[in-house]
């Protein structure tokens, strides 16, 4: 079993793909539109060069995504995206690429548990909680 995260997202979500395989060092295997597929009638016009999946492969893990039906997109809330790393420079590095446009709720900084630990919402609207635990 695999347990993979799914955003959504107002019509950005290829730009927010090629932003995070860029911050994350990721590499995008699937932007697949709405046009050519079964869904291309389902949506108007001017949204099938949307993205209806999209996958990028970070460290063999999967994060998934696409841009929603039109009008019945929403904020997202209620979860964040977790990042946890072992170098604290590529914590502070990733953290201040999701920052840039975006919302930080709490600086990266050293917590009791964490040599850095940071939360943000990107400027794509996605919260993120980056983690890089202290030695143990």
């Amino acid at each position: 079993m695999q347990l993979n995260p799914y955003l959504f997202f107002n019509g950005q979500c290829q730009s927010a793909f090629q932003f995070y395989e860029q911050c994350l060092g990721g590499k995008v295997e699937t932007i697949m539109p709405y046009e050519g597929s079964p869904m291309e009638d389902q949506v108007p016009p001017e949204w099938r060069n949307k993205v209806m999946h999209a996958e990028l492969t970070v460290n063999n893990r999967v994060l998934m995504g696409s841009d929603g039906m039109p009008g019945e997109y929403e904020v997202p809330k209620g979860f964040s995206v977790s990042l946890n790393m072992d170098d604290p420079a590529k914590a502070e590095q990733i953290f201040q690429a999701l920052a840039e446009n975006g919302t930080v709720s709490m600086p990266i900084q050293e917590t009791f548990w964490a040599i850095r630990f940071g939360m943000v919402t990107d400027q794509f609207s996605i919260p993120w909680l980056i983690n890089c635990d202290k030695p143990a």
